[in-house]
């Protein structure tokens, strides 16, 4: 039984020896500010703020949209209260928000491009509309 323990023992301590022996370049690149990791915080702190911007760029084409005299009039014949529509375009996700945003430029530019008849636009509206109060609720 001595045997079983002195063995396990020496063991443990030959154990001990190479995860030190294994751990301890890691400790100094840590030691010595280098890092590991594969985006550094500058980055990650870039990559957030450029998608807060998108998101913000989004929200507010998509918000100059609907707060046209045509869209809110619209909404109203609809009954659907302009400021429940206006407060949900932040709720949104961000692919929500990008494809949402997205569609209204281009009817917008379809629009004043003389493009689009001022019929087209109400329905894109109300679409847009039905589809920002069906993602908010669920």
């Amino acid at each position: 039984m001595r045997k079983f323990t002195s063995s396990l023992t020496h063991g443990l301590a030959f154990a001990a020896i190479l995860s030190l022996l294994a751990f301890t370049p890691a400790l100094r690149a840590q030691q010595a500010g280098q890092s590991d990791h594969l985006v550094s915080p500058g980055q990650l702190q870039q990559q957030v703020q450029s998608a807060s911007a998108t998101r913000q760029k989004n929200i507010d084409t998509l918000t100059q949209f609907l707060s046209t005299p045509a869209a809110v009039r619209e909404m109203k014949s609809a009954r659907i209260d302009p400021a429940q529509v206006q407060n949900a375009i932040p709720n949104l996700s961000d692919s929500e928000l990008a494809n949402l945003s997205a569609r209204a430029a281009d009817a917008q530019q379809q629009f004043a491009a003389g493009n689009m008849s001022n019929q087209t636009l109400l329905i894109i509206i109300l679409v847009l509309v039905a589809v920002i109060l069906i993602a908010v609720i669920r």
